[in-house]
């Protein structure tokens, strides 16, 4: 798998943004990578990659986080930290973004330096079963509105799909046109898909990132 410095993933409510960013920084970390971290979403308070800072802590992976995170106080504060991703270029960074444009606003401060150095990925992440993003129409728009938001542009596409710990084989399989289909209609390639380790073993000839985490991703918020 061909990897850039800098892989950004955002995507709507309900996509599993967070899973796939702790997911993907700890196979960095499994190729010998030093890796960093940030969750930059300032608007979701429930699903933290702080959630996973042991797991990343074990691995070698530093954790870039707001010092409100799982706290009952959740401020829209960016940390100074942050700016360690476009600093320095020694580490391979991930980044978990904001749930829709407003989270977004919070990579826009990096933007130029991330599309300056131009060695980045930036994934969109689709979960067809969630309300919102169920139509081809819904989240080619969803996307639009985050590009906007962020300043930068998405290079890829993650199919997500997923009906939480309900997902089956044929739950991920039947997903697979819907995320042709949301390719075709913004002419970008999908990246992954991704699927629970005991799910994905069992899915052959697509590319696929087996998800490891604790169960509590798999459970979809409201």
């Amino acid at each position: 798998m061909e990897h850039k410095r800098l892989t950004l993933f955002a995507g709507h409510y309900g996509s599993g943004k967070t899973n796939i960013a702790v997911n993907y920084a700890m196979l960095l970390a499994e190729e010998g990578k030093k890796v960093c971290i940030a969750d930059l979403d300032i608007v979701n308070p429930y699903f933290r990659t702080k959630d996973s800072e042991k797991e990343l802590a074990e691995r070698g992976i530093s954790l870039i986080s707001s010092h409100y995170a799982n706290t009952n106080v959740d401020l829209p504060a960016i940390p100074a930290e942050s700016y360690r991703l476009v600093q320095d270029k020694s580490i391979y960074g991930v980044v978990d973004i904001g749930g829709d444009d407003r989270g977004a606003y919070a990579l826009g401060r990096f933007a130029d330096a991330i599309k300056a150095e131009g060695n980045y990925r930036m994934a969109f992440v689709i979960n067809r079963y969630r309300p919102l993003t169920s139509t081809v129409e819904d989240t080619v728009e969803i996307m639009k509105e985050i590009e906007e938001a962020s300043g930068i542009k998405f290079t890829c596409i993650v199919n997500n799909s997923n009906i939480g710990p309900e997902t089956t084989r044929e739950t991920v399989i039947d997903s697979l046109e819907f995320a042709e289909k949301v390719s075709a209609a913004v002419g970008l390639p999908i990246w992954l898909n991704t699927a629970e380790k005991s799910i994905a073993d069992g899915i052959s000839g697509i590319p696929i990132l087996p998800l490891t985490l604790q169960k509590k991703y798999f459970d979809l918020p409201d």
